[in-house]
């Protein structure tokens, strides 16, 4: 890999492109086991400045200048003042909520524009997602002139919060903070997809501690308030899902340039890339043990020297998931959880009466730990009700996924997509000066590395089964598309769920047959199966089933020995025959 030249897989891409779909994704699965996504280093450059300039240097600059707590290059006199890491939540919000922090760049499949956000949610008409049908006031699924002013006003009060005057010795005016909180609900109940841009889930909690709690207090629940995000999070990896993200994640890794360290993550590279004992070692000493044990060391230890470990150890957790840039790019996330660990456990440690037991009341302890339970537990039983991010299942690998499959020429509609500020990604590509078939193998890249995944692997089994003559169609990941429709993604699935179809069906109007996507839920934490669907843009939902996550996660990605076995539980056309509806599929 060079700095401005990738590692493009090694084939002729005009040859390449006429074999068979699944001979072309173990290729390209094959190819990212040492190489990943092949990025140049330039790109990777590019988000690190990004990251130095616009967010440490910014963010420190414009959270002490504001606070008197400056100049930013002093680290030492800032760094445990209170209002400095106020306005550090609140700039990460703002550049969250704009487009400019996760999901954001070639990484995330934005390739020109490299933003999404604020393109989209700025614009009048573009595709909004509401999060529950029942709630009043939010019907329909394109953004108004209101929903664009409620979206400006939320980061204009975020820019105010963040620039007016305070003392290192008070907050932000809690006023200020009650309107951002306010209007990101409201932008939320409206469009699920700029509340869960902007992390809302972690940081609207930071933001109502910092405007109702004294500072003892405040400390506390912010400790409480991470530590149940890390342990949620490694809770979240305790299933079978998690080895099969660290392996490619760690393939991806440009600060892994060594190939047989890659390698090592895999069984019996290239025969078998299921992962190995080394991958799963690092997901649960290094992910699952670490993310549990060491929040839990944190928030009761009274020892200088435990704590200053522990500290260290979280830090340089995050610094890891930093460096292997992982496709949601979530990089100002973990620098700021990073900070954060310093700034809560060493800045105000226990020892110094900022302990659990410190807090004013039992009950508020209690009240504020069942409060941010509430949706992890929730979305971990119930995750169609509860989106992966509420549910705290950050890099578990447990996601609702899905992926598109095209009729020759029919993706092209997309383009035609009244107010969309971008076009589709393997058109952004060849914008960029690539040849088309290079530009699809890029995209096909993309697919290789959902069938390296659990659920890959069950979804390419239902378009094997579902769509005839899937070697002429266009397959595509749709994370990464649905992005292009609506300006964000973070492997989320619910944002690409039949609500977004069906969006997207209304202005365009697909024929029955020419948009097939396949869709699987999160696996419930008491349950072995993944409910999947087959939906036609066209018709809705024409299946639903299930299958084993233990059969998903014991096949090939390129699936040798055919599809995975799933139980049909419904089918419009067995209710159309009158068949019944619990039928086996072989596999």
């Amino acid at each position: 890999m060079g700095f401005r030249t990738g590692d493009f897989p090694p084939v002729d891409p005009e040859a390449f492109l006429r074999k068979p779909l699944l001979e072309r994704t173990k290729t390209l699965a094959l190819h990212w086991v040492e190489y990943g996504f092949g990025t140049p280093k330039m790109i990777h450059t590019t988000y690190v400045v990004k990251l130095l300039v616009l967010y440490v240097v910014g963010g420190t600059a414009a959270a002490t200048a504001s606070s008197g707590a400056g100049p930013f290059w002093d680290v030492a006199h800032w760094w445990n003042v209170p209002i400095v890491y106020e306005k550090l939540v609140l700039w990460t919000v703002l550049l969250e909520a704009v487009g400019l922090a996760g999901s954001w760049g070639p990484i995330a499949g934005k390739f020109k524009p490299m933003t999404g956000g604020v393109l989209f949610w700025a614009r009048p008409g573009t595709i909004r997602l509401r999060p529950w049908r029942r709630v009043p006031f939010t019907n329909g699924d394109t953004r108004t002139v209101p929903d664009v002013v409620l979206y400006l006003a939320l980061l204009g009060c975020l820019a105010v919060a963040i620039a007016l005057p305070g003392d290192s010795s008070d907050l932000v005016d809690p006023a200020l903070l009650v309107l951002v909180m306010v209007l990101l609900v409201l932008c939320g109940l409206r469009d699920k997809t700029v509340f869960l841009a902007a992390r809302g889930e972690q940081y609207l909690p930071a933001l109502l501690f910092f405007a109702v709690l004294p500072l003892t207090d405040l400390i506390v629940a912010l400790k409480l308030l991470i530590v149940v995000v890390w342990v949620g999070a490694g809770v979240s990896k305790l299933g079978l899902h998690f080895s099969h993200v660290v392996a490619p994640m760690v393939s991806n890794s440009p600060a892994v340039p060594a190939k047989w360290f890659k390698r090592a993550q895999y069984r019996d590279f290239p025969r078998d890339i299921r992962p190995s004992t080394v991958a799963g070692a690092m997901a649960h000493v290094g992910g699952t043990l670490v993310e549990v044990v060491t929040p839990l060391v944190l928030l009761f230890s009274t020892s200088r020297p435990v704590t200053l470990a522990a500290v260290g150890l979280m830090v340089l957790f995050h610094l890891f998931i930093i460096s292997t840039f992982p496709l949601a790019v979530p990089l100002e996330w973990n620098l700021l959880f990073a900070y954060a660990t310093v700034f809560l456990f060493w800045g105000h440690p226990a020892w110094d009466g900022y302990a659990v037991s410190d807090m004013s009341s039992p009950w508020l302890a209690a009240a504020v730990v069942a409060g941010l339970a509430f949706f992890p537990v929730l979305g971990n039983l119930r995750p169609d009700l509860v989106s992966f991010l509420p549910s705290l299942r950050q890099y578990a690998g447990n996601w609702a996924s899905a992926l598109w499959a095209f009729a020759p020429g029919a993706e092209a509609k997309l383009n035609s997509l009244p107010h969309r500020p971008t076009s589709n990604q393997v058109d952004q590509l060849q914008a960029m000066g690539y040849p088309a078939p290079v530009a699809e193998i890029t995209m096909q890249q993309t697919i290789a590395w959902r069938s390296m995944h659990s659920q890959g692997r069950g979804l390419f089994s239902l378009l094997v089964d579902h769509v005839p003559d899937l070697d002429r169609w266009t397959v595509r990941e749709a994370e990464f598309g649905c992005n292009s429709l609506i300006g964000f993604n973070f492997g989320d699935g619910h944002l690409h769920n039949e609500d977004l179809i069906n969006a997207v069906q209304s202005r365009i109007g697909f024929a029955p047959g020419e948009w097939i996507v396949v869709w699987v839920e999160s696996q419930a934490i008491h349950s072995g199966v993944q409910h999947y669907k087959v939906i036609d843009a066209a018709l809705g939902v024409i299946e639903r089933g299930t299958w084993r996550v233990a059969d998903a996660v014991n096949a090939q990605p390129w699936l040798p020995d055919g599809p995975i076995p799933y139980q049909v539980t419904w089918s419009a056309r067995q209710v159309a025959d009158g068949t019944g509806s619990d039928v086996r599929t072989p596999a």
